[in-house]
């Protein structure tokens, strides 16, 4: 008999909330020259868009290394492969510019809202297992907040906080642990990608759910998750929470 799910775990982009496209660079883009430009630093736009293009191919080696890289160190590489020596203020007006502006916060992906609350009306408790990436877990937080889920979630694991990337098995266990110490048999992970949340989940004995409503990871045939949903109200029935 399959033991009863007693915590669900989200992966965060493409999962919880929509990544944006392009969107969340290109007003970091517009807010690096605003912020150079008034600090006297001129720059080309085609410039400071390859020095941000290698930062993120860094964040991605880093990533796939399980080596930490966060915004505070692209926005350092940046600066220095633009070759200015900007002043403390202007080096923070840089960072602000991380977060997202609150009137451009992304939008939700469908169904969300809903699924959390009926999740927490069968009893289980919510975490949240997120890579962090260009965006620091603080702005991710406030976007959450922004659509009113921040109070659902009983527990969040941020890799700039816990030092770790999935799949890492001590991210999948920081989470497990701060959401009451829950047997990984009992607990169940959603996410969109195979390498790191079905991998992650499977290895740490999970039920693993890959969430392809957003975007659905073709980029190898294997591992894949117990359940295979399209749309977040599939997921308490797949549960047998429902």
């Amino acid at each position: 008999m399959t033991p009863p799910i007693e915590a669900v775990t989200f992966d965060f982009w493409n999962t919880l909330v929509l990544d944006g496209g392009g969107a969340g660079r290109d007003q970091r883009l517009d807010a690096w020259i605003g912020v150079l430009e008034d600090a006297g630093f001129a720059v080309e736009r085609e410039r400071l868009d390859k020095a941000m293009a290698s930062s993120w191919e860094t964040f991605l080696d880093a990533w796939k290394a399980n080596e930490q890289y966060t915004h505070v160190e692209a926005a350092i590489e940046i600066v220095e492969e633009l070759g200015f020596d900007v002043p403390a203020d202007v080096h923070e007006a840089l960072l602000s510019t991380f977060t997202y502006a609150t009137s451009n916060y992304p939008s939700l992906t469908d169904g969300i809202g809903d699924c959390l609350r009926a999740l927490r009306a069968a009893g289980v408790r919510l975490g949240i297992i997120c890579d962090v990436g260009m965006t620091p877990s603080t702005a991710l937080r406030s976007i959450l907040a922004h659509h009113g889920l921040l109070d659902l979630f009983d527990h969040w694991s941020f890799s700039d906080e816990v030092g770790h990337y999935k799949p890492s098995p001590e991210i999948f266990s920081h989470a497990l642990s701060g959401l009451g110490g829950v047997a990984p048999a009992r607990a169940a992970h959603v996410g969109d990608l195979r390498r790191t949340d079905v991998a992650g989940a499977l290895a740490m004995g999970m039920t693993a759910v890959r969430f392809t409503g957003v975007f659905d990871d073709d980029s190898q045939p294997e591992p894949e998750g117990h359940h295979v949903l399209a749309s977040h109200a599939d997921l308490a029935p797949a549960l047998g929470l429902a």
